[in-house]
């Protein structure tokens, strides 16, 4: 399937283009390819990319985009580069931890190629400013992992009509496409509902293969600059999945939903919605509300035990995060065994409930909800924040 034109995004007129003598010499393996050419490459220096998320994905992307010579290079991300980012998002270095990470992925793409521009968003993307950051840019490389966000970037392309170069990792595998509602289907064709929360685990609660994000964050850079060129044939229309441990691609014919709310035949998506409702998050307004109900932090947890109260504490997580840290004393059943083991738990007691960051233990504490316990709590933050709070020897991973 031919890709549509990127739709130049509006720029201030200026005087013809043209590559320096440092550029010859920078981009000479590209001009000396005849699909390629002066013309190509001075058709990336005119071309602007945006790159939602500077993580995993994010990382490599932005490298290579730099390294090839896109003019204008926007990232949006909020975060700070942590210890645990570094064996995978190869944009930061250990001198890097507790950096913005947009301030340290500038500094190393400006030493990369100081000839490209990097616009920093320092900001979440969400509906009301989703739009307007966005079509100042011709592609948009989505490196996300949430699926609010990935709805969101979804749809305000499909509003501007810009192509929307997707990439997703989880433990072992990734997938890699082009959605583009001009000419194909979108990621709501794909995917038409969210998962219910909490099924699909983060990678800061699955965890991933290092290296992964490398091979998908470079299919998505081959595809972004395939767009911007106009060469061969974009992932419109085509699913890549890959399976790092039997290092195998197989790929999947995806086909426009003609009953899709936002590019079908009678799309009834107009406008930028709600997303973290629309994938059945709790509205911001009451996640405090919930959370005060629902979760006990690390020093009030300590402070029970050290008053000698009668609470249970339960590891949902695997038996190999055990090996690394553990809270003493703590009962270990895993998620997965938690509906065979229930009966274990004497439902009369006070049950804290913890893991790695405090997202399977939520899935635990629901699960027991529905099996009748009430005197439930869970470990805000899990493990991580018992290490950062209580007890600094409890080893962080």
């Amino acid at each position: 399937m031919s890709p549509a034109p990127p739709d130049r995004a509006p720029h201030a007129p200026s005087p013809p283009l043209e590559l320096t003598q440092a550029e010859l010499l920078r981009y000479g393996r590209h001009l000396i390819l005849p699909e390629v050419g002066l013309d190509g490459q001075l058709e990336l220096k005119r071309s602007s990319a945006l790159i939602v998320g500077a993580g995993g994905l994010g990382a490599p992307l932005a490298i290579y985009l730099a390294a090839a010579g896109v003019g204008r290079i926007g990232l949006v991300d909020f975060d700070a580069v942590d210890e645990s980012n570094l064996h995978r998002q190869i944009l930061y270095g250990t001198s890097s931890v507790g950096v913005p990470k947009l301030e340290a992925a500038a500094a190393r793409l400006h030493d990369l190629n100081p000839d490209v521009a990097i616009e920093r968003h320092e900001t979440r993307l969400a509906s009301a400013n989703a739009l307007e950051i966005m079509k100042r840019y011709d592609v948009i490389a989505d490196g996300t992992d949430n699926f609010p966000t990935r709805y969101l970037v979804n749809d305000a392309c499909a509003l501007l009509g810009k192509p929307n170069a997707f990439g997703s990792i989880f433990r072992f595998e990734g997938q890699v496409s082009v959605f583009d509602a001009r000419v194909g289907p979108c990621y709501r064709c794909l995917y038409p509902d969210p998962p219910p929360p909490g099924l699909v685990p983060t990678c800061a609660e699955g965890g991933v293969f290092g290296v992964l994000p490398g091979v998908i964050g470079v299919l998505q850079g081959i595809e972004v600059l395939k767009l911007l060129l106009g060469l061969g044939e974009p992932l419109i229309g085509r699913l890549v999945m890959f399976d790092a441990l039997g290092l195998r691609f197989r790929e999947l014919r995806l086909k426009k939903d003609p009953a899709c709310p936002m590019c079908g035949e009678k799309r009834t998506i107009h406008e930028l919605i709600d997303y973290e409702s629309f994938c059945g998050l709790a509205p911001a307004a009451h996640a405090d509300e919930d959370a005060e109900s629902w979760e006990i932090d690390a020093r009030e947890l300590e402070a029970s035990r050290a008053r000698g109260e009668d609470v249970v504490i339960v590891d949902v997580r695997e038996p190999h995060e055990r090996r690394i840290a553990r809270i003493d004393g703590a009962l270990a059943i895993p998620l997965g065994e938690l509906p065979a083991r229930a009966g274990e738990l004497d439902p009369a007691r006070p049950i804290v409930l913890y893991c790695h960051h405090g997202v399977r233990s939520l899935r635990a504490l629901e699960f027991l909800r529905q099996s009748g316990f009430r005197r439930l709590k869970s470990l805000r933050g899990g493990i991580e924040a018992w290490s950062r709070e209580v007890d600094p020897a409890v080893p962080r991973y």
